[in-house]
């Protein structure tokens, strides 16, 4: 089996929820400055060689919705052929996707693969937005 490494991590400040200085920006803004930041401090690394972008997200909806794994390679001007993922574990996301990210180097599905974890509580708040839970599990 393989060995996965992590070359090059990255994180951004942390501001109150609702009154913080980040309460206006985008959770997909924040990922990938993220990823941008970390592709440039793997030195000699280049965007063509990334396999996959994995993000996990506890509530991924509203603006943390859809697939931010492929927005934020596309938005972070990674080639179109790379693919993103979003996961979501709820509190252990950002974890989930680096050990997927581990998992699938040490396989030999992939080589190279960008983890990132992104949680905006102030645009989606604790429970998401509209929980609706099934009444047999209540």
């Amino acid at each position: 089996m393989r060995d996965a490494v992590i070359v090059s991590a990255v994180r951004t400040a942390l501001a109150k929820a609702v009154t913080g200085s980040l309460i206006n920006i985008r959770p997909e803004h924040t990922a990938t400055e993220v990823l941008k930041e970390a592709m440039r401090r793997a030195t000699g690394l280049k965007s063509e060689e990334i396999d996959d972008v994995i993000i996990g997200c506890s509530f991924p909806e509203a603006e943390a919705g859809m697939n931010l794994g492929r927005i934020v390679a596309l938005k972070a001007g990674l080639p179109s052929h790379v693919p993103g993922m979003t996961l979501n574990r709820f509190c252990a996301s950002g974890l989930d996707a680096l050990s997927a990210a581990c998992q699938r180097i040490m396989c030999g599905f992939a080589d190279v693969i960008v983890a990132v974890g992104v949680e905006h509580m102030s645009i989606v708040p604790m429970g998401g937005n509209k929980l609706v839970p099934d009444p047999d599990l209540v």
